[in-house]
């Protein structure tokens, strides 16, 4: 059944351009069209280390979003609340499979995804202290299991676009930006593409000379 209900007001979304985790929540919102207003936080100034914005979420971290008064941090906590509120039943399924299967797939981007693309991108773009080796070996153990996944259907829950495959896109459509290359994975490139031709998908920033 589809959702009509729409927020009050926009939506504040308080982000970074340069964090994939921020993508991950801008870009579902751009996809279910809700109006949101993004408010930019400074990472590389630490304003997310402020006592205003540890207000909003104590781990410091973006991204954060203001639902009229409904404060959700953490960006797959995000995905889940927008899709289960706001969202068709496609982008995470109510039946337990399902649900499940988009549920191992956040857990993917919170982990081999955070300890792999994201990693070797946050070392080498901007010299966090990171074995990039090992993150980038990460990558590429989690990519040639993609591959194989992704032989069986175009995205990674079933036929259906979910937030899974939003949650896991953006650290690795930028993980060339952490060395790692993506021409020896075509099916996952070609499920890149097949997110990037949603309506109202919005690209992540490219870091210039990466």
């Amino acid at each position: 059944m589809e959702k009509t209900l729409l927020p009050n007001a926009p939506i504040k979304l308080y982000r970074s351009v340069i964090s994939g985790h921020s993508h991950r929540a801008e870009l579902f919102l751009s996809l279910l069209d809700l109006p949101y207003t993004p408010i930019d936080i400074d990472l590389l100034a630490g304003q997310q280390k402020q006592p205003e914005f540890l207000r909003l979420n104590p781990f410091g971290q973006v991204p954060v979003i203001d639902d009229n008064g409904v404060i959700v941090a953490d960006s797959n906590a995000i995905l889940v609340y927008l899709a289960t509120k706001y969202g068709e039943e496609h982008w995470l399924p109510r039946d337990p499979i399902g649900a499940a299967r988009v549920q191992s797939w956040l857990s993917v981007a919170a982990g081999e995804i955070a300890f792999g693309p994201a990693a070797a991108r946050l070392g080498r773009c901007f010299g966090m202290p990171i074995d990039i080796e090992t993150a980038a070996q990460r990558a590429k153990n989690l990519f040639n299991v993609m591959e194989i996944l992704l032989e069986e259907h175009p995205l990674l829950v079933g036929e259906n676009v979910t937030i899974a495959d939003i949650a896991c896109y953006s650290y690795i459509a930028r993980a060339p930006e952490g060395g790692i290359s993506l021409d020896h994975y075509p099916r996952i490139s070609a499920w890149l593409a097949h997110i990037e031709t949603l309506p109202r998908f919005v690209p992540m920033i490219e870091l210039a000379g990466s």
